[in-house]
This record gives C-alpha cells, structure tokens and sequence, in this order.
C-alpha cells in the first residue's frame, strides 16, 4: 500500500533519478536518468513549481514513502532502483 506523504523540501531526488521523456523547458528532450533538471536550483527546489510550464509527468509524480523513504539519499537510491527496473 502506498503511504502518501508530503514532499520533503530541498530533497530534488525526482528531479535527478529518473529519467523524463517528455520537453522540459531548457531540455526539449527530456533529461536522461541520473542528470539534475536544468530547472532545479542549487538547494534543490524546482524552479517550474506551482508554474503552467511544469511537464505534467512531474506534475502527476506523488511523493510517497516507497518512492521517498526516510531520506532524500535514500529517496535517491529508491528512484534509481526503479528507473532501472522499468527501462526499455
């Protein structure tokens, strides 16, 4: 059962581990798995949040504790496991 939960601010482990195919603005093509969006800041906060550019893939994303666990290291690791058990 997944556990929804709030997003933990400056965590930025969805805007790093997977990858995203649809444009984002700064990366029409998307961003491959393991690259930082060129939208999140230096504290790792998204710069497109709350905004209309927003891709509707991060939009839809919903932090929950199987995907986030306890930290953002390991919502890192997490994310990554998933991105490379679902890849093509």
């Amino acid at each position: 059962m997944k556990v929804q939960m709030n997003c933990r601010a400056g965590c930025g482990a969805c805007c790093i581990a997977p990858s995203i195919s649809s444009p984002i603005p700064g990366m029409p093509e998307g961003k491959p798995a393991g690259v930082r969006c060129v939208q999140l800041t230096t504290d790792n906060r998204c710069k497109l949040f709350g905004r209309p550019e927003r891709p509707a893939v991060c939009i839809n994303l919903q932090p929950s504790e199987d995907m986030c666990g306890c930290s953002d290291a390991e919502a890192l690791m997490l994310l990554a496991r998933l991105e490379w058990a679902t890849r093509p």
